[in-house]
């Protein structure tokens, strides 16, 4: 089966229901060991849910905390006329976070991001 979620499935079914050892199950379904044993620990705490790939990678801004945002929108407001660089400067000094300057250029202009194209739909 090419869905990896029925792949996964399968797989601890070989092992649990068929009697396959987990580096037979694992093989058999091109998984490595510890493969297996992380796709185990998921669906023993989630259930078919933990079977499901999750998205990679971070998940939101790691150095604009909410606190970070109102201190730089706090100190543009107060003075209109900051820099990018002059806020950068001063989160730096004052919070001890350094972000870049295009950063806080986004964080004042609001984020404007321009729409993204839409891909035409794939032929079958």
């Amino acid at each position: 089966p090419r869905d990896k979620l029925q792949v996964k499935y399968e797989m601890l079914r070989s092992h649990e229901v068929d009697g396959l050892s987990v580096t037979e199950a694992a093989d058999q379904f091109a998984y490595t060991r510890q493969g297996f044993y992380q796709v185990q620990r998921a669906f023993e705490a989630e259930g078919m849910a933990g079977l499901i790939e999750k998205k990679r990678g971070r998940r939101g801004p790691v150095k604009c905390t909410p606190e970070v945002l109102k201190f730089v929108l706090g100190k543009k407001q107060a003075d209109p006329e900051l820099t990018g660089r002059d806020l950068t400067v001063l989160l730096r000094e004052q919070q001890g976070v350094a972000v870049h300057r295009r950063t806080i250029e986004k964080i004042v202009s609001g984020f404007p991001r321009r729409p993204r194209k839409k891909k035409p739909p794939k032929a079958r």
